[in-house]
Protein backbone atom coordinates (compact mmCIF):
# COMPACT_ATOMS: atom_id res chain seq x y z
CA UNK A 1 0.00 0.00 0.00
CA UNK A 2 1.28 3.02 -0.77
CA UNK A 3 1.44 5.93 2.69
CA UNK A 4 1.90 9.35 1.88
CA UNK A 5 3.88 11.69 4.02
CA UNK A 6 2.81 15.05 3.35
CA UNK A 7 -0.09 17.17 5.30
CA UNK A 8 -2.37 16.05 1.99
CA UNK A 9 -2.06 12.15 2.50
CA UNK A 10 -5.16 11.95 4.30
CA UNK A 11 -7.32 14.26 1.85
CA UNK A 12 -5.83 12.37 -1.45
CA UNK A 13 -7.07 8.82 0.13
CA UNK A 14 -10.44 10.56 0.83
CA UNK A 15 -10.33 11.74 -3.07
CA UNK A 16 -9.33 8.61 -4.25
CA UNK A 17 -11.83 6.82 -1.92
CA UNK A 18 -14.85 9.45 -3.13
CA UNK A 19 -13.85 9.15 -6.58
CA UNK A 20 -14.21 4.65 -7.41
CA UNK A 21 -17.59 5.14 -5.27
CA UNK A 22 -19.08 7.09 -8.39
CA UNK A 23 -17.33 4.53 -10.53
CA UNK A 24 -14.21 5.16 -11.53
CA UNK A 25 -11.85 2.34 -11.70
CA UNK A 26 -9.22 5.03 -11.11
CA UNK A 27 -6.21 2.78 -11.55
CA UNK A 28 -2.80 3.56 -10.02
CA UNK A 29 -4.15 6.83 -8.53
CA UNK A 30 -2.50 6.28 -4.99
CA UNK A 31 0.90 6.58 -7.15
CA UNK A 32 0.60 9.30 -9.38
CA UNK A 33 -0.61 11.26 -6.17
CA UNK A 34 2.50 9.96 -4.49
CA UNK A 35 4.49 12.02 -6.79
CA UNK A 36 2.46 14.74 -6.01
CA UNK A 37 2.70 14.02 -2.18
CA UNK A 38 6.62 13.82 -2.78
CA UNK A 39 6.65 17.36 -4.52
CA UNK A 40 4.71 18.97 -1.41
CA UNK A 41 6.92 17.78 0.92
CA UNK A 42 9.55 18.96 -1.22
CA UNK A 43 7.84 22.52 -1.16
CA UNK A 44 7.59 22.08 3.02
CA UNK A 45 3.61 22.92 2.57
CA UNK A 46 2.31 23.37 6.35
CA UNK A 47 -1.05 23.92 5.55
CA UNK A 48 -3.88 21.85 3.20
CA UNK A 49 -4.50 24.20 0.51
CA UNK A 50 -3.06 24.93 -3.54
CA UNK A 51 -1.66 28.42 -3.33
CA UNK A 52 -1.24 30.02 -7.11
CA UNK A 53 2.29 30.03 -6.62
CA UNK A 54 2.68 26.52 -5.69
CA UNK A 55 0.44 24.83 -8.57
CA UNK A 56 2.78 27.30 -11.20
CA UNK A 57 5.68 25.34 -9.92
CA UNK A 58 3.50 21.99 -10.13
CA UNK A 59 2.26 23.02 -14.10
CA UNK A 60 5.80 23.67 -15.49
CA UNK A 61 6.58 20.63 -17.67
CA UNK A 62 8.93 17.91 -16.40
CA UNK A 63 12.41 16.85 -18.17
CA UNK A 64 11.29 14.39 -21.33
CA UNK A 65 7.28 14.95 -20.10
CA UNK A 66 4.80 14.54 -22.66
CA UNK A 67 2.09 16.67 -23.52
CA UNK A 68 -0.20 14.36 -22.57
CA UNK A 69 1.35 12.88 -19.52
CA UNK A 70 1.29 16.34 -18.27
CA UNK A 71 -2.32 17.09 -19.31
CA UNK A 72 -3.49 14.53 -16.68
CA UNK A 73 -0.73 15.22 -14.34
CA UNK A 74 -1.63 18.67 -13.90
CA UNK A 75 -5.66 18.75 -14.86
CA UNK A 76 -5.69 15.90 -12.21
CA UNK A 77 -4.23 18.29 -9.18
CA UNK A 78 -6.92 20.63 -10.09
CA UNK A 79 -9.59 18.53 -10.12
CA UNK A 80 -8.17 17.06 -6.37
CA UNK A 81 -7.85 21.10 -5.71
CA UNK A 82 -11.75 21.67 -6.40
CA UNK A 83 -13.00 18.48 -3.91
CA UNK A 84 -10.93 20.61 -1.18
CA UNK A 85 -12.62 23.47 -1.78
CA UNK A 86 -16.27 21.90 -1.59
CA UNK A 87 -15.00 20.71 1.86
CA UNK A 88 -14.37 24.00 2.59
CA UNK A 89 -10.60 24.58 2.37
CA UNK A 90 -9.26 27.82 0.66
CA UNK A 91 -7.89 26.17 -1.95
CA UNK A 92 -6.61 27.64 -6.11
CA UNK A 93 -8.33 26.07 -8.33
CA UNK A 94 -8.11 27.50 -11.68
CA UNK A 95 -9.32 26.24 -15.35
CA UNK A 96 -8.45 22.89 -16.43
CA UNK A 97 -5.45 23.11 -19.30
CA UNK A 98 -6.23 22.12 -22.50
CA UNK A 99 -4.66 19.43 -24.51
CA UNK A 100 -4.15 19.44 -28.44
CA UNK A 101 -6.96 17.51 -30.38
CA UNK A 102 -6.38 14.06 -31.70
CA UNK A 103 -7.65 15.10 -35.04
CA UNK A 104 -10.69 12.51 -34.35
CA UNK A 105 -14.12 14.26 -33.57
CA UNK A 106 -17.15 12.02 -33.26
CA UNK A 107 -19.65 12.99 -35.85
CA UNK A 108 -23.64 13.76 -33.37
CA UNK A 109 -26.29 14.44 -35.82
CA UNK A 110 -28.24 17.16 -34.88
CA UNK A 111 -32.57 16.09 -34.44
CA UNK A 112 -33.61 17.74 -37.63
CA UNK A 113 -31.00 15.26 -39.49
CA UNK A 114 -31.99 12.31 -37.61
CA UNK A 115 -35.71 13.33 -38.43
CA UNK A 116 -34.45 13.37 -42.28
CA UNK A 117 -32.32 10.01 -41.91
CA UNK A 118 -35.35 8.49 -40.66
CA UNK A 119 -37.94 9.52 -43.15
CA UNK A 120 -35.38 8.93 -46.23
CA UNK A 121 -35.09 5.31 -44.70
CA UNK A 122 -38.69 4.86 -44.16
CA UNK A 123 -38.82 5.54 -47.73
CA UNK A 124 -37.46 2.33 -48.60
CA UNK A 125 -40.82 0.76 -48.09
CA UNK A 126 -42.02 2.52 -51.02
CA UNK A 127 -38.78 1.83 -53.36
CA UNK A 128 -39.70 -0.17 -56.44
CA UNK A 129 -37.13 -2.66 -57.89
CA UNK A 130 -34.64 -2.55 -54.65
CA UNK A 131 -34.12 -5.74 -52.25
CA UNK A 132 -36.70 -6.67 -49.98
CA UNK A 133 -33.86 -7.86 -47.50
CA UNK A 134 -33.00 -3.57 -47.35
CA UNK A 135 -36.36 -2.34 -47.33
CA UNK A 136 -37.19 -3.92 -43.93
CA UNK A 137 -33.82 -4.10 -42.14
CA UNK A 138 -32.38 -0.92 -42.49
CA UNK A 139 -35.24 0.91 -40.92
CA UNK A 140 -35.52 -1.44 -37.58
CA UNK A 141 -31.65 -1.72 -37.71
CA UNK A 142 -31.13 1.97 -37.40
CA UNK A 143 -33.67 2.99 -35.19
CA UNK A 144 -32.04 0.01 -32.92
CA UNK A 145 -28.37 1.92 -33.28
CA UNK A 146 -29.80 5.07 -32.51
CA UNK A 147 -32.75 4.05 -30.17
CA UNK A 148 -30.57 2.37 -27.67
CA UNK A 149 -26.39 3.42 -28.65
CA UNK A 150 -25.72 -0.63 -29.67
CA UNK A 151 -22.25 -0.80 -31.03
CA UNK A 152 -23.01 -2.32 -34.78
CA UNK A 153 -21.32 -5.90 -34.13
CA UNK A 154 -23.46 -5.89 -31.05
CA UNK A 155 -26.69 -5.14 -32.72
CA UNK A 156 -25.68 -7.75 -35.89
CA UNK A 157 -24.83 -10.59 -33.79
CA UNK A 158 -27.95 -10.63 -31.90
CA UNK A 159 -29.51 -13.60 -31.77
CA UNK A 160 -33.37 -14.04 -32.16
CA UNK A 161 -34.24 -16.05 -28.81
CA UNK A 162 -32.63 -12.29 -27.42
CA UNK A 163 -34.77 -9.99 -28.73
CA UNK A 164 -38.13 -9.61 -26.50
CA UNK A 165 -40.18 -7.48 -28.65
CA UNK A 166 -43.48 -7.75 -26.48
CA UNK A 167 -41.64 -7.10 -23.51
CA UNK A 168 -39.27 -4.21 -25.01
CA UNK A 169 -35.71 -5.52 -24.29
CA UNK A 170 -32.76 -7.05 -25.82
CA UNK A 171 -29.81 -9.40 -24.36
CA UNK A 172 -26.56 -8.67 -25.34
CA UNK A 173 -24.78 -11.93 -24.52
CA UNK A 174 -20.51 -11.68 -23.74
CA UNK A 175 -20.06 -8.09 -25.62
CA UNK A 176 -16.85 -6.01 -25.54
CA UNK A 177 -16.24 -6.40 -21.54
CA UNK A 178 -17.33 -9.42 -21.62
CA UNK A 179 -20.32 -9.01 -19.36
CA UNK A 180 -23.99 -9.61 -20.35
CA UNK A 181 -26.67 -6.53 -20.71
CA UNK A 182 -29.96 -6.19 -20.71
CA UNK A 183 -30.91 -3.19 -22.98
CA UNK A 184 -34.80 -1.57 -23.21
CA UNK A 185 -35.43 -0.16 -26.35
CA UNK A 186 -38.78 2.74 -26.54
CA UNK A 187 -41.93 1.82 -28.75
CA UNK A 188 -40.91 4.05 -31.56
CA UNK A 189 -38.20 1.20 -32.24
CA UNK A 190 -39.94 -1.90 -31.07
CA UNK A 191 -42.32 -0.91 -33.70
CA UNK A 192 -39.71 -1.03 -36.42
CA UNK A 193 -38.51 -4.11 -34.92
CA UNK A 194 -41.85 -6.18 -34.95
CA UNK A 195 -42.28 -5.07 -38.99
CA UNK A 196 -39.70 -6.08 -39.72
CA UNK A 197 -40.02 -9.26 -37.39
CA UNK A 198 -42.51 -10.21 -39.38
CA UNK A 199 -41.26 -9.76 -42.62
CA UNK A 200 -38.18 -11.47 -41.83
CA UNK A 201 -40.41 -14.67 -40.34
CA UNK A 202 -41.66 -15.07 -43.80
CA UNK A 203 -38.90 -15.34 -45.52
CA UNK A 204 -35.90 -17.10 -42.95
CA UNK A 205 -38.75 -18.82 -40.45
CA UNK A 206 -38.55 -17.96 -36.59
CA UNK A 207 -35.58 -20.72 -36.37
CA UNK A 208 -33.32 -18.11 -38.08
CA UNK A 209 -30.75 -17.92 -35.77
CA UNK A 210 -29.87 -14.44 -35.53
CA UNK A 211 -32.45 -11.26 -35.81
CA UNK A 212 -30.94 -9.31 -38.59
CA UNK A 213 -30.26 -13.03 -41.13
CA UNK A 214 -29.46 -13.07 -44.39
CA UNK A 215 -30.27 -15.88 -47.12
CA UNK A 216 -26.88 -17.68 -46.61
CA UNK A 217 -28.73 -17.92 -42.72
CA UNK A 218 -25.76 -15.68 -40.74
CA UNK A 219 -26.03 -12.52 -39.83
CA UNK A 220 -25.54 -9.01 -41.95
CA UNK A 221 -22.25 -7.97 -42.28
CA UNK A 222 -20.72 -4.81 -41.28
CA UNK A 223 -20.10 -3.80 -44.55
CA UNK A 224 -23.52 -4.15 -45.89
CA UNK A 225 -24.86 -2.26 -43.34
CA UNK A 226 -22.12 0.37 -44.02
CA UNK A 227 -23.15 0.55 -47.89
CA UNK A 228 -27.27 0.92 -47.16
CA UNK A 229 -26.08 3.83 -44.62
CA UNK A 230 -24.22 5.91 -46.89
CA UNK A 231 -27.22 5.53 -49.54
CA UNK A 232 -29.43 6.71 -47.25
CA UNK A 233 -26.97 9.83 -45.84
CA UNK A 234 -27.59 10.79 -49.72
CA UNK A 235 -31.17 10.08 -49.76
CA UNK A 236 -31.64 12.60 -46.29
CA UNK A 237 -28.93 15.18 -48.11
CA UNK A 238 -26.52 14.40 -45.27
CA UNK A 239 -22.89 14.86 -45.99
CA UNK A 240 -21.12 11.90 -45.76
CA UNK A 241 -16.84 12.93 -45.48
CA UNK A 242 -14.26 10.93 -44.46
CA UNK A 243 -14.69 12.18 -41.02
CA UNK A 244 -18.04 11.14 -40.59
CA UNK A 245 -20.61 10.21 -40.49
CA UNK A 246 -19.73 6.81 -39.79
CA UNK A 247 -22.14 4.45 -38.42
CA UNK A 248 -20.87 3.87 -34.97
CA UNK A 249 -21.93 8.00 -34.90
CA UNK A 250 -24.99 6.55 -33.52
CA UNK A 251 -23.43 5.45 -30.76
CA UNK A 252 -21.97 9.03 -30.11
CA UNK A 253 -25.00 10.92 -30.94
CA UNK A 254 -27.33 8.21 -28.89
CA UNK A 255 -25.12 9.03 -25.63
CA UNK A 256 -25.29 13.08 -26.06
CA UNK A 257 -28.67 13.41 -26.98
CA UNK A 258 -29.47 10.97 -23.85
CA UNK A 259 -27.22 12.89 -21.23
CA UNK A 260 -28.96 16.64 -22.92
CA UNK A 261 -32.25 14.60 -22.15
CA UNK A 262 -31.20 13.87 -18.83
CA UNK A 263 -30.02 17.44 -17.87
CA UNK A 264 -33.60 19.01 -19.59
CA UNK A 265 -35.19 16.77 -17.00
CA UNK A 266 -33.70 18.10 -13.88
CA UNK A 267 -31.14 15.43 -13.62
CA UNK A 268 -27.39 16.11 -13.28
CA UNK A 269 -24.54 14.76 -14.33
CA UNK A 270 -23.12 14.11 -11.07
CA UNK A 271 -25.97 10.53 -11.13
CA UNK A 272 -26.56 10.76 -14.97
CA UNK A 273 -23.12 9.53 -16.02
CA UNK A 274 -22.69 6.57 -14.16
CA UNK A 275 -25.75 5.30 -15.39
CA UNK A 276 -25.70 5.68 -19.68
CA UNK A 277 -22.22 4.19 -18.73
CA UNK A 278 -23.74 0.62 -17.22
CA UNK A 279 -25.99 1.07 -20.22
CA UNK A 280 -23.52 1.71 -22.83
CA UNK A 281 -21.33 -1.27 -21.27
CA UNK A 282 -18.56 0.53 -19.88
CA UNK A 283 -16.10 -0.71 -17.74
CA UNK A 284 -15.45 2.37 -16.43
CA UNK A 285 -16.93 5.63 -16.49
CA UNK A 286 -13.87 7.04 -18.04
CA UNK A 287 -14.88 6.14 -20.96
CA UNK A 288 -17.92 7.90 -20.74
CA UNK A 289 -16.43 11.27 -19.55
CA UNK A 290 -15.78 12.53 -23.45
CA UNK A 291 -19.35 12.57 -23.77
CA UNK A 292 -20.14 14.72 -21.17
CA UNK A 293 -17.48 17.73 -22.69
CA UNK A 294 -19.38 16.95 -25.85
CA UNK A 295 -22.67 17.00 -24.64
CA UNK A 296 -21.47 20.59 -22.50
CA UNK A 297 -20.33 22.31 -26.12
CA UNK A 298 -23.55 21.75 -27.60
CA UNK A 299 -26.23 22.52 -24.92
CA UNK A 300 -24.30 24.82 -22.34
CA UNK A 301 -27.35 25.95 -21.15
CA UNK A 302 -28.54 22.78 -20.01
CA UNK A 303 -25.40 21.72 -17.79
CA UNK A 304 -24.07 24.65 -17.01
CA UNK A 305 -25.86 24.09 -13.57
CA UNK A 306 -24.83 20.54 -12.83
CA UNK A 307 -21.30 21.29 -13.93
CA UNK A 308 -20.96 23.94 -11.54
CA UNK A 309 -22.35 21.45 -8.25
CA UNK A 310 -20.06 19.18 -8.68
CA UNK A 311 -16.94 20.38 -10.74
CA UNK A 312 -14.11 17.89 -10.03
CA UNK A 313 -16.23 14.67 -10.97
CA UNK A 314 -16.18 15.62 -14.44
CA UNK A 315 -13.33 18.05 -17.00
CA UNK A 316 -14.07 21.12 -16.98
CA UNK A 317 -15.30 21.95 -21.20
CA UNK A 318 -12.56 23.79 -23.18
CA UNK A 319 -12.87 24.50 -26.99
CA UNK A 320 -9.35 22.55 -27.59
CA UNK A 321 -10.35 19.58 -25.58
CA UNK A 322 -13.40 18.21 -27.42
Amino acid sequence: MVEFESVYGGFILQYITFKRSLGYKYKGAEFRFRVFDRFAVQESCEHVGLTKELFEKWMKPTMNESEGNRYRRVNELINFSRFLSDLGIASYCPRNIPIKKSGFAPYIFTHDEISRFFAACDKNLNWERYPTEFVYTTPALFRLLYGTGLRISEALHLETKDVHLEDGYVLLRNTKNNSDRMIPFADSVGAALRQYSSYREKIFGRDARYFFANAGNTCWSTSVAREQFRRILVRAQIPHTESGPRLHDFRHTFSVHTLAEMSSQGLDLYYSLPILSKYLGHASLEATDRYVRLTAEMYPELIHQSNQLCAYVFPEVNQDEV
